[in-house]
């Protein structure tokens, strides 16, 4: 299990640091605890295993004043569990009626509803940032022009690791400078 954490925080806080994430920006992350253990997405999710990754995934967000999204799984449509403090800055978050469970949701999500101080949840978001754990597909929920970003680590565990960081879209044409 330290492992884990231990190769979490890493990724974490490589991508916060590659992708130059402010306070108040936000790191939309998604997981297979089962994958991470080395079976099939959905089929043997992991209370500890998520609490091991949700412990190190705030331990690098909270201190750099982060937003952390955890995105559920397909059977919540991947609705995220946010901190409701986050719905008073991005006002167009409107928090849906539901509650992640392990089985419904996923054990990240499960978990998250717990350990955060006041979490909601929401059915989208545009988040600055994303790990992928287990390939969930978070992309939808990234802002339009998502960067793909190379981690020291390539697996979080047995689960392959992904992550993207996001840019302002290029306009113009030929003659355009850009910054």
């Amino acid at each position: 299990m330290n492992d884990i954490g231990a190769q979490v925080t890493t990724a974490a806080t490589e991508l916060v640091q590659m992708a130059g994430l402010e306070p108040e920006q936000i790191l939309v992350v998604g997981c297979s605890t089962s994958e991470v253990l080395g079976a099939m997405i959905g089929t043997g999710g992991s209370e500890e295993v998520a609490q091991e990754i949700l412990k190190a995934l705030l331990s690098v967000t909270q201190s750099r004043r982060i937003f952390l999204a955890i995105q559920c799984c397909e059977h919540l449509n991947r609705a995220l569990v946010v901190e409701r403090e986050m719905l008073k800055l991005y006002r167009e978050l409107e928090p849906v009626s539901v509650k992640p469970v392990a089985k419904a949701g996923g054990s990240l999500a499960a978990q998250a509803m717990n350990g955060f101080a006041e979490p909601a949840v929401v059915e989208s978001i545009r988040a600055h940032a994303g790990l992928d754990i287990g390939e969930t597909l978070i992309g939808m929920h990234l802002k339009p022009v998502a960067v793909p970003v190379r981690l020291s680590l390539r697996h979080i565990g047995h689960a392959r690791l992904n992550a993207a960081r996001t840019r302002p879209k290029l306009i113009g044409g030929e003659r355009a400078c850009y910054m």
